[in-house]
């Protein structure tokens, strides 16, 4: 019963966890931002606001319940 339960949220994290990932807008675009994108990031030039703020802590609270979902279904799952 509680393995079922588990591995249904297990699935629910993912689905919601790949529906964030793919709506973040792309850092660089093309070969030009992969050349002058990582200076920006390193110094911090550009903050993210709003949307991509949201969508960015969403994807960390999803990935760490993510993990944790898959180390209790294989603790539990034995």
């Amino acid at each position: 019963m509680l393995h079922t339960i588990l591995i249904t949220l297990l699935v629910i994290v993912s689905i919601a966890l790949i529906v964030v990932v793919l709506l973040q807008s792309g850092k660089s675009a093309g070969l030009s931002g992969a050349i002058s994108g990582g200076a920006e990031q390193l110094f911090g030039k550009q903050k993210a606001r709003g949307l991509d703020l949201v969508l960015q802590r969403m994807t960390i609270v999803l990935s760490v319940l993510f993990f944790g979902l898959a180390i209790a279904v294989a603790y539990f799952g034995l």
